[in-house]
């Protein structure tokens, strides 16, 4: 049974990192010129940027609620999504992407110590198998979003 648990956490993983069935997220923004961060394309609701503050956003709440049974999530939609286009400078889109890959690797060093069949103190009924499957989900849903943003700006 333990080879099964080990099995599922390497796939989980897998999942989490991306690049499987779909484009990871480092691919996703790799080269990605900086005018193209905050272009919002006609009739798309949001830029890259909002996009990915939306990803850190998103996980670094799965994180701490797996983590912290005190953690309050911010408020939806509203503490969920920038109100700004673009970042107001290369650090914040640095410090952006390097908290999304830093939260990741927390969550993953997590998932090898915990078990992730028991309730989230805290939660009501949610399991960190579950919140897993919600990142690797969320995130390759908003990965595909930026990528189609890339090719309708034609830097894909």
């Amino acid at each position: 049974m333990e080879n099964h648990h080990q099995m599922l956490i390497a796939t989980l993983e897998r999942l989490l990192l991306g690049g499987i069935a779909h484009v990871g997220f480092a691919d996703a923004v790799k080269d990605l010129p900086k005018d193209a961060r905050g272009k919002v394309i006609e009739k798309l609701p949001y830029s890259i940027w909002q996009l990915v503050a939306h990803i850190r956003i998103a996980q670094w709440d799965m994180l701490e609620f797996c983590k912290n049974p005190d953690h309050q999530s911010p408020e939806w939609p509203k503490e969920y999504w920038p109100k700004e286009a673009a970042p107001k400078d290369d650090k914040e889109w640095d410090d952006t992407l390097t908290e999304i890959d830093d939260d990741l690797e927390t969550f993953i060093s997590f998932l090898h110590k915990t078990d992730v069949y028991e309730h989230i103190i805290g939660g009501d009924g949610q399991t960190v198998l579950l919140e897993a499957l919600q990142i690797a989900d969320h995130n390759a849903y908003h990965i595909a979003e930026i990528i189609v943003i890339r090719r309708l700006q034609g830097n894909w």
